[in-house]
């Protein structure tokens, strides 16, 4: 039997997302960033029979996936912060994994670990730098 002071609150509980490693709590260091699906195969892994996710992927450019999304979790054994992909399994039970590279792809609103790949390497280099001033890349030909 509950206690009474359990029963009666109102306020909300942590989410209960633990390490995979070390089975401690994990701190959120960043939102949650939604998982979007645009192609069929991604659907299909999620258990929607191939019809209705070639249906889906036609009549939407992007489909949603609820209870699934990227985030950032400090852990105080690992002292570092990592992204992981968590699922949303049932009321206040939470999967989480490693967020893997193609996962990075389905998400909007983040900024690619590995960088845009339209940006050339001198920009990348040049963005690094701290102070302006560096002419050794700039050579002038006589």
């Amino acid at each position: 039997m509950q206690r009474r002071c359990d029963r009666n609150r109102k306020r909300s509980k942590r989410r209960a997302i633990y390490c995979p490693i070390h089975g401690c709590y994990l701190d959120s260091m960043s939102q949650k960033y939604n998982l979007f699906a645009d192609q069929a195969g991604q659907l299909q892994q999620r258990g929607i029979n191939r019809r209705n996710a070639l249906m889906l992927v036609a009549s939407q450019t992007a489909v949603h996936l609820e209870g699934e999304w990227l985030e950032a979790f400090w852990c105080d054994q690992c002292q570092q912060t990592k992204w992981y992909h968590v699922r949303k399994t049932d009321e206040r039970v939470y999967e989480i994994k490693l967020a893997p590279p193609e996962l990075w792809q389905q998400v909007t609103g983040v900024i690619d670990p590995q960088g845009n790949p339209s940006v050339g390497e001198f920009t990348r280099r040049h963005s690094r730098l701290l102070n302006a001033s560096s002419m050794k890349d700039f050579q002038f030909v006589s």
